[in-house]
């Protein structure tokens, strides 16, 4: 399998984070949408990264998407969604506000760095950051309780979601949202990043 796109999308990093986590073979095909469209295209006409080609050809698109499709070909014991009940409630939600944070922040860069300055909506952009806000609000709370994780002792898809929106954040966004006003998270970020599934995954 082949996972197509820039680890400097937090999508891309989800699933590639992911897949390591699930003992998943795959190869990693840098290629940006920006400064390599046409060569994109040729693999998925949307050009939406992460794209993941599969054994047969097959392209599939959207991480959340992706890693459904993931979590049926591996065992039980290697998938990183809880199987059902509140525990994988918890997961979904959690993870809702994770990927709520990360679209707000895409949002935000694609403001400040795609669009002319004089076409700039600053209102849009405050409403985007609040939202973003909101979002990494609600994961502060939660990882203040992580045991060290969210939902465990192993890092889990909602681990996953939260830790790379927070440091895609960081990377782009700092200055709107700024880790001391998030210490849980700024800690809990540390420690998934030092994780070397992480660590060998690097945003930058």
């Amino acid at each position: 399998m082949q996972l197509v796109g820039m680890l400097d999308s937090p999508y891309v990093r989800r699933v590639a984070i992911s897949m390591k986590l699930m003992g998943i073979d795959f190869e990693h095909r840098p290629v940006s949408v920006f400064r390599h469209f046409e060569a994109f295209r040729e693999v998925n006409p949307v050009v939406k990264a992460p794209t993941l080609v599969c054994d047969d050809g097959v392209a599939l698109m959207d991480s959340t998407l992706i890693l459904d499709y993931l979590e049926s070909r591996v065992p039980p014991d290697r998938r990183l969604m809880p199987p059902g009940g509140l525990e994988r409630r918890e997961a979904l939600r959690l993870i809702g506000y994770a990927l709520a944070g990360c679209d707000k922040c895409v949002a935000l860069v694609y403001e400040r760095e795609q669009r002319p300055p004089e076409r700039r909506h600053e209102p849009w952009a405050e409403r985007s950051l609040g939202q973003a806000s909101a979002a990494f609000s609600v994961l502060e709370d939660a990882v203040g309780n992580a045991r060290p994780w969210l939902q465990g002792p192993e890092p889990n898809a909602a681990d996953v979601a939260a830790a790379v929106a927070w440091r895609f954040a960081q990377y782009y966004n700092a200055e709107l949202l700024p880790a001391w006003k998030f210490p849980a998270l700024a800690r809990y970020s540390a420690a998934a990043e030092g994780l070397p599934v992480f660590a060998s995954t690097p945003l930058d």
